[in-house]
């Protein structure tokens, strides 16, 4: 199964334990292309209609729906979760998700 960074997947997240994002939803892949190619694992920040506006979750809407981009909840996930291709981000929210993993992580 091909994979890509910036693309949307229907994921199985659970079981999960106390304050993690539940449920199957979609989720944006934001492992690179290299690591998805040559292991198994996915990392993924999960996507949801029902959260409030904060520095690391990022608007967007995807599929006619409002939502954010959860990346205070980013997790790796074998690809065994994986349940539908939904599509892909547009490139106004990579660059938004890459400018706030980078405020996260790297600055």
């Amino acid at each position: 199964m091909v994979t890509e960074q910036y693309d949307v997947w229907l994921i199985s997240l659970d079981p999960t334990v106390g304050h993690e994002i539940k449920k199957t939803r979609p989720c944006v892949i934001i492992s690179p292309d290299e690591m998805n190619s040559h292991i198994q694992t996915l990392i993924i920040a999960p996507m949801t209609t029902k959260s409030h506006s904060y520095p690391t979750r990022i608007p967007l809407e995807f599929a006619g729906r409002k939502g954010f981009v959860v990346l205070d909840q980013i997790r790796t996930i074998d690809r065994n979760r994986l349940v539908k291709f939904l599509g892909k981000v547009p490139e106004l929210i990579i660059r938004r998700i890459k400018n706030t993993i980078k405020e996260m992580l790297v600055d």
